[in-house]
């Protein structure tokens, strides 16, 4: 059963009882959703100083809204058009699809200058392209910590993640989750001859899912896991065979 430690429109952090492979057969997963991206970029002026290929790339890696009902094998136009003077940024991307992000900069107009471009967007994987990137999922152990009664206030303030707090001269475990297995509570309590603080795997895994703003962190979590079922299912049926 997952619980869930923060949740917004960008990202979902939730801790689960999994083993490691699957969650980074899961992570690596993500890479297999589709996604819409700018494909091919047909440049047909261009003042700005950054060169046609250039210009290409940096559209290519904008993220695009999705929408339902758009074809693998159709490509979906969108066009620009700037001649005034300043930054160019995504917002003037025209067409049925929107960047997720009005304010990403591609280039620099001076005064009397020109950029004029059709992009044609498709639906890929990650695996053939970072732009195809839905987001990243990453995850950690969650740590179960031990503190003793006699353990010095030196060893919990070391922590750079401020994991333990001390209260009436007693250092106890505030944040467990903080922990990041870095061990430097247990190097000094090594130097000082302490055996006062452990620090072990809990079996539960700490999981960070991002999303670049195409689709949501629970979509990417949801897709990555139906992509992978169906993997498996496609595996299993050819052992069957054999």
């Amino acid at each position: 059963m997952a619980k869930i430690i923060e949740k917004n429109k960008d990202k979902l952090i939730f801790r689960i009882e999994i083993s490691e492979s699957l969650a980074n057969a899961i992570r690596r997963y993500s890479l297999q959703i589709p996604i819409l991206a700018i494909d091919e970029v047909e440049i047909s002026k261009n003042d700005s100083p950054l060169y046609d290929e250039t210009i290409a790339h940096r559209i290519g890696l904008i993220p695009l809204k999705m929408e339902k009902g758009y074809e693998e094998k159709i490509g979906v136009k969108l066009k620009l058009d700037s001649k005034k003077e300043g930054a160019v940024y995504s917002e003037e991307l025209k067409g049925v699809i929107k960047p997720v992000y009005p304010g990403i900069p591609i280039t620099f107009l001076g005064k009397g200058q020109e950029l004029e471009l059709v992009a044609v967007a498709k639906l890929g994987k990650g695996v053939e392209h970072s732009k195809f990137s839905p987001g990243l999922i990453s995850y950690r152990n969650v740590a179960e910590i031990k503190v003793e009664k006699d353990c010095p206030a030196e060893v919990a303030e070391i922590c750079p993640q401020k994991v333990f707090k001390e209260d009436s001269k007693k250092i106890s475990v505030e944040n467990s989750l903080a922990c990041d297995f870095c061990e430097v509570c247990l190097d000094l309590a090594r130097k000082m001859k302490k055996k006062c603080i452990t620090i072990e795997p809990s079996g539960e895994l700490l999981m960070n899912v991002e999303s670049f703003g195409q689709i949501t962190p629970e979509e990417i979590f949801k897709g990555s896991v139906d992509v992978l079922k169906k993997d498996l299912t496609s595996l299993q049926k050819q052992i069957a065979k054999v």
